[in-house]
């Protein structure tokens, strides 16, 4: 539908079974695009009781799928390992027309009140999702501009990069961010004819978001009985009546990377089933 053969795609953090990163390898890689894949470890959530094994297992099944892909182990923080593996793409693909800069810091104690949020803990949600985000679009805007031929980069943003949370300060301000690098990004690539454009989901469920109902969870209350009621709510609050998919997602960036975009640049766009509008 979306016609990516021949392009090539890098997708950070998508180690997960139940991720976003997965899904949207996955769409990618059935539209025609050879793959890239990153997380920061080879299983980012092991001990999985279906077997999944991380990027090895993602691997699989983007081969499954006749695309070929290169597994790289890398922390998005770190500029030198950002662009080795920027390199390690261009070197096995001779070229890269597209970047989902997905890879996320794992929520934990910074799901508190900002009168009770440590230094560190807010260091550790910039670093990954604000400076993360942005050493991977520069070593991707970077590749694009030298090869002159145009190209897609795609932040994932989030509801909370919209709309302030409560015990979600370090998380929204990261995520802020996100779409204010974006538009930032898109006028200053749009003379190289790159297009630069954010993904805002509202609560997906994935592995992340079980962590977070766990350390959200009230005292005496099952991090997996909140799970399930914090899913629930959040489906009564959308207007669509159920909370996106981790395929709603993939759809988006699918559109986002190919030609069909092509006039759009700097949006920050709600995958929000009309929760948040603008």
């Amino acid at each position: 539908m979306y016609k990516l053969e021949g392009k090539v795609a890098l997708v950070t953090g998508a180690g997960g079974e139940k991720g976003i990163g997965r899904a949207i390898a996955l769409r990618l890689a059935a539209e025609g695009a050879e793959l890239v894949v990153n997380d920061v470890v080879e299983n980012p959530y092991p001990g999985n009781p279906s077997g999944w094994q991380g990027l090895p297992s993602l691997v699989r099944q983007i081969e499954g799928l006749g695309r070929q892909v290169l597994s790289v182990v890398a922390d998005v923080s770190v500029a030198a390992q950002v662009e080795a593996m920027v390199q390690r793409g261009v070197e096995r693909f001779g070229r890269l027309d597209i970047l989902v800069a997905n890879a996320g810091s794992r929520p934990g104690r910074d799901r508190v009140p900002i009168v009770e949020l440590e230094e560190e803990d807010w260091d550790a949600v910039q670093r990954i999702n604000g400076k993360g985000t942005y050493l991977c679009c520069r070593a991707a805007a970077r590749q694009l501009i030298a090869q002159g031929q145009g190209g897609k980069i795609i932040t994932l943003s989030s509801s909370a990069g919209k709309v302030g949370m409560a015990r979600f300060g370090a998380y929204c301000a990261s995520k802020f961010a996100v779409v204010g690098l974006t538009q930032c990004l898109a006028l200053e690539l749009a003379p190289h004819h790159i297009n630069v454009n954010a993904i805002c989901p509202d609560t997906v469920d994935t592995e992340r978001t079980a962590y977070i109902a766990a350390i959200l969870a009230p005292q005496g209350v099952k991090g997996e009985e909140y799970h399930r009621e914090m899913v629930r709510r959040k489906a009564e609050a959308i207007p669509l009546g159920r909370v996106p998919t981790t395929e709603d997602i993939a759809r988006t960036a699918a559109f986002l990377a190919s030609a069909e975009s092509d006039f759009l640049t700097g949006l920050a766009i709600s995958v929000s089933g009309g929760l948040v509008m603008h």
